[in-house]
């Protein structure tokens, strides 16, 4: 079962920081951090684990922080923000996870789109 709960302190992907209104959220995946057992999350490449934790930082800048106007969105990697969705993590799941991954991913950014437009 998956726990799509969770909370700042116990983030392994994401540093979020506000001054005034910009908040910066920062990319920093954990390789070993992946949400299941058998793939390395390289090159900031994503799971469900690194989105689960993106779309819980935008959440709570969004009704934690209503005095932010803009997010910045930066990786700590040096030359690269993110390689995409990790392609072993996809290789060894079940295609209902692959599917409700995609639906999350997709929902996630949308929303990041939609509060950019308006």
């Amino acid at each position: 079962m998956i726990d799509f709960r969770t909370e700042p302190n116990r983030y392994k992907h994401w540093k979020v920081t506000t001054e005034g209104q910009v908040a910066t959220l920062t990319m920093d995946v954990d390789p070993n951090g992946g949400l299941f057992e058998g793939y390395e999350l390289k090159m900031n490449s994503y799971d469900l684990g690194v989105d689960i934790e993106l779309y819980d930082a935008i959440q709570r800048l969004r009704f934690e922080h209503p005095e932010v106007r803009t997010v910045v969105m930066t990786s700590a990697k040096d030359k690269i923000f993110c390689a995409g969705a990790n392609i072993r993590m996809l290789g060894k799941s079940a295609h209902g996870h692959k599917v409700n991954f995609c639906k999350f991913t997709n929902e996630t950014r949308n929303s990041i789109e939609d509060a950019t437009e308006n």
